[in-house]
């Protein structure tokens, strides 16, 4: 695992309507001629950028006109999923990630992109991060989405807080540290909670941080041959530390909290620190919509046991094998992933607001290196250190740093976190919620032992 930048999300009804009103055109059916495609997306900042600019640049130049519908991001994953695998055939393109790409290759569901990205020279494949086109590749090497950001994750905290409650951040802090400084931090401005967590329920939301921790504790989900760890060993440490620091000194209302909601916390002054994606930086850092913008420092993802933990997805556009609008769509998305798309955004919009982390290029343009002075470089960075072929202190059946690229993960992850989230909440215990997952897991387990 994702707020408008003019106006914080106020709910998913306000995502959709913007995004609806900015593209011109809900996601209703489409006019012939291969002029109109359906696009579904993540509502997350990035995303609404390009739903308010679509109309007047790509549709101008080209004459495709483009109905977003803009959803939060467990409601997309429901949508998409049901979209693609039963070919319903409602979209041209979708926002998907590193998960759904190697599995949905396989069920070929997905058509491949690389030849046409090859045919645009403009585009200039060779300038996208190497992890970013090895996440979104198929089985046959070749290109199935096109990255429109990219990130790892990191620690956001409020560097002005800090120095008058006299605390040093780390630039590598370990997980330990982090919750000593959230006890510190908790209560230095009336309202202000020490750190944010995500404890909204969804393999994607509060399993992606989650994960990340569990790795560096030395957890989990399974071993290389398929043997469930949720309910021992460094899964259940880590996860005891998640729930413990959250409930301590996180935020108000946890157990609904997601991207959405620590971004907008963030911003408005109610926690000090936050854990979550590096493509969080943009928004908090402009001055239209945060209130912290130019007073976040920024470290990398606390560790235990392992050298780093930064987790890596792409939100990236594909195309599913049902459309009949393949031109057009393809049309856009080398668009929405192309080097003029950056440029739109930072001359419209703000430098600091790119969807970065997919090239090389971006770290190389001098508006965006003032821009991102504070957090472009660790950004790379971390994209860069991001393993997801080794994530933790034991090999894996599969490769993922916060999630498991099985099909079953999906499920799992999130029932999991449904459970985990109620411990938040303080509606069950930990020991219970885990005992619980792993019978999950088990029952994942035995098809593919």
């Amino acid at each position: 695992m994702r707020s408008t930048r003019h106006a914080l999300i106020a709910g998913a009804a306000a995502t959709a309507l913007l995004a609806t009103a900015c593209s011109g055109a809900g996601a209703g059916g489409s006019s012939g001629g291969g002029q109109s495609i359906n696009v579904l997306m993540v509502g997350n900042p990035q995303m609404e950028d390009i739903a308010k600019l679509t109309k007047d640049s790509f549709t101008k130049e080209t004459g495709i006109k483009v109905n977003f519908t803009v959803l939060p991001e467990n409601e997309l994953r429901d949508k998409v999923t049901q979209d693609i695998a039963t070919q319903a055939g409602q979209y041209d393109v979708a926002t998907i990630g590193a998960y759904e790409v190697p599995i949905w290759e396989k069920n070929g569901w997905l058509h491949e992109l690389g030849s046409y990205a090859d045919k645009d020279k403009s585009f200039d494949e060779a300038d996208l991060l190497k992890p970013m086109v090895q996440s979104l590749s198929g089985s046959d090497g070749k290109l199935y989405a096109l990255p429109f950001y990219g990130e790892s994750s990191f620690l956001m905290y409020r560097k002005d807080v800090f120095a008058e409650k006299g605390l040093t951040m780390p630039e590598h802090p370990t997980w330990q540290q982090v919750a000593g400084l959230a006890a510190e931090a908790d209560g230095a401005e009336p309202g202000m909670k020490g750190i944010c967590l995500r404890g909204l329920p969804g393999w994607g939301e509060l399993g992606a941080p989650l994960t990340s921790v569990v790795n560096t504790f030395g957890g989990t989900w399974f071993t290389k041959d398929w043997k469930p760890e949720v309910n021992t060993g460094g899964f259940k440490e880590a996860t005891k530390f998640y729930v413990d620091l959250v409930r301590k000194h996180g935020e108000a209302g946890a157990p609904q909290a997601g991207f959405t909601e620590c971004l907008n916390g963030m911003s408005q002054g109610k926690v000090a620190m936050w854990y979550d994606a590096t493509s969080a930086a943009g928004s908090l850092e402009d001055p239209s919509s945060s209130k912290a913008a130019g007073k976040i420092g920024y470290a990398y993802a606390p560790t235990v046991r392992t050298k780093s933990s930064g987790w890596l997805w792409a939100w990236a556009w594909a195309m599913p094998k049902t459309t009949k609008k393949a031109d057009a769509a393809s049309k856009f998305m080398l668009w929405a992933s192309g080097k003029k798309y950056e440029k739109l955004v930072g001359e419209k919009l703000g430098w600091a607001r790119v969807p970065a982390g997919k090239r090389a290029s971006t770290y190389e343009i001098p508006q965006y290196k003032k821009a991102a002075a504070s957090f472009g470089d660790i950004t790379l960075k971390s994209i860069q250190q991001a393993d997801p072929s080794n994530p933790g202190t034991q090999p894996r059946p599969t490769v993922g740093i916060q999630f498991v690229a099985i099909p079953e993960f999906q499920d799992l992850g999130t029932k999991v976190t449904q459970e985990i989230s109620a411990a938040i909440a303080g509606k069950t215990s930990v020991d219970k919620a885990l005992d619980d997952g792993q019978k999950l897991a088990e029952d994942v387990a035995k098809n593919h032992q």
